[in-house]
């Protein structure tokens, strides 16, 4: 099958699911009032289909799948070579650049790379088919360009506890029964970005696991419409104003991202799809794989960081202060970290290497400090913005009342600057300010810098891990001639 257009990829996901958005539960979300907010998350999703039909775009947005031969979505495609992994940060810079938010496409291709050497690994230590399994899986995935999520993240109860001291039981998903057959599957995962944008989900325990938690140990492919399977709609700052008849006060009123809380009750998973069960002692190489590949991709970032700084610059422009010396230290300011950020994302990609299961993998030091400094560039950049933009990004009466045929012609008087600035393209340009720094109507590029692939402690124990001090040390012994 060629690549989906993206009015294809809209129509395949019109299958009935169980949503609930707002305290009403929900079939057919593309027929419901709500699909005005979710909408802008479709939105951003058809934009990965339509850059992959450019003939511009085809190099960073396709690949030659090495299960099939064929020409492939990059987001389904494993990695094959370090130029795939530069390839790859690149395609996110450059989609982070045309929509401004999280395209919400990457938790799944990396959860699939990560697999791709575990399942291998297992079945050289067991004799299980799970790599079989996945690839098989796969290449359906790549011959129907399929949107993927990837789920890792459980409730997790009592963080003080193991999965197994739980006072609820299925605080972490797992296991329930098995048989030759199948396997049936009960738990949650939250934060699932655009798991309702997804026509399957790639499912992963959430941290290393340890003897008599087996029955946690469990990765599978499913469909996100499967039979058990629940979704909640997360709640964003001012979402609501996408039901209203303005569409500047969103702010990003074309694109967003979505987030969603999936409850398995009782899911009945197929033997060929599962490519974990128990085996715990891989438990922890799969997360940290996951998580290094995710880390890489927090090069996305940087896409919306060119954004965010285009925008500080035209504010200060439509402000009639963008010649002012301190005005463009800031945005030099702002250019330096957000390249900053790019030197790590392309560093842990071309220092990346492969696995013996044939396929690649980034520098997993290199990813960690990359997404350390992600947790914290984009804070800076961020205050930056609001500082150039002024406090009225966070003061603006509405769209509604600046038509207002009475209030607007007096709002419009006092809102503007200079002569060749339109008072309503200010208006709209603080409004995207606004939704890139406050979270508003989207995931917060701030807020989502810092927890997604994890928190900023979780890299500092992975730096940890990789630093190899032991090493330095011996350095220091070797130039001071110190042999104890």
């Amino acid at each position: 099958m060629p690549l989906k257009t993206p009015d294809e990829y809209f129509e395949s996901l019109k299958r009935e699911v169980t949503l609930f958005m707002f305290g009403e539960k929900i079939k057919r979300f593309w027929e419901h009032p709500f699909f005005k907010i979710i909408e802008p998350s479709i939105n951003t999703a058809k934009k990965i289909y339509e850059l992959a039909q450019q003939e511009e775009y085809k190099d960073l947005m396709t690949a030659k799948s090495n299960l099939t031969g064929e020409t492939i979505n990059r987001f389904t495609h494993i990695h094959q070579s370090v130029e795939d992994l530069i390839k790859k940060v690149e395609m996110q810079r450059l989609l982070g650049q045309k929509t401004a938010c999280c395209f919400q496409r990457c938790v799944g291709f990396d959860a699939a790379n990560a697999l791709f050497s575990v399942s291998w690994e297992i079945d050289q230590n067991h004799g299980t088919h799970y790599h079989t399994n996945f690839k098989e899986y796969w290449k359906e995935v790549q011959k129907q360009d399929l949107f993927v999520a990837g789920s890792m993240t459980d409730p997790k109860g009592d963080r003080g506890g193991r999965p197994i001291n739980q006072s609820n039981p299925d605080a972490y998903l797992h296991l329930v029964e098995e048989n030759d057959d199948e396997i049936v599957v009960r738990g949650a995962k939250v934060h699932q970005t655009g798991f309702l944008n997804s026509h399957r989900a790639i499912i992963m325990p959430t941290i290393a696991l340890r003897e008599g938690e087996e029955k946690f140990a469990i990765s599978f492919g499913v469909d996100t419409n499967a039979k058990g399977i629940t979704m909640v709609y997360g709640r964003q700052s001012c979402d609501k104003r996408k039901l209203e008849e303005a569409t500047l006060d969103i702010g990003n009123f074309k694109f967003g991202g979505q987030e969603i809380f999936v409850i398995f009750d009782d899911v009945v998973i197929p033997t060929n799809q599962i490519f974990m069960n128990g085996e715990i002692e891989f438990s922890g190489d799969l997360v940290n794989r996951f998580a290094g590949y995710h880390r890489q991709s927090y090069a996305c970032k940087t896409g919306v960081g060119d954004v965010l700084i285009g925008a500080a610059a035209l504010a200060a422009e439509y402000n009639g202060v963008h010649r002012a010396s301190h005005i463009r230290d800031k945005l030099v300011e702002m250019v330096h970290l957000n390249e900053t950020l790019w030197c790590c994302a392309l560093a842990c990609s071309l220092k990346g290497s492969q696995r013996p299961a044939g396929n690649y993998e980034m520098d997993m030091l290199l990813a960690n400090v990359n997404k350390q400094n992600v947790t914290r560039f984009p804070y800076e950049i961020g205050r930056l913005a609001e500082d150039l933009a002024g406090g009225i990004i966070c003061t603006m009466p509405s769209e509604l009342d600046l038509n207002d045929s009475e209030i607007g012609p007096i709002l419009n008087k006092y809102l503007s600057t200079c002569e060749s600035v339109s008072p309503r393209d200010r208006f709209s340009l603080f409004r995207f300010i606004e939704n890139l720094v406050m979270g508003v109507a989207a995931v917060s590029y701030k807020t989502e810098s810092l927890h997604g692939a994890g928190s900023p402690q979780a890299q500092r124990i992975m730096i940890s891990r990789q630093a190899n001090i032991d090493k330095k040390i011996e350095m220091v012994k070797e130039i001071l001639n110190i042999e104890s």
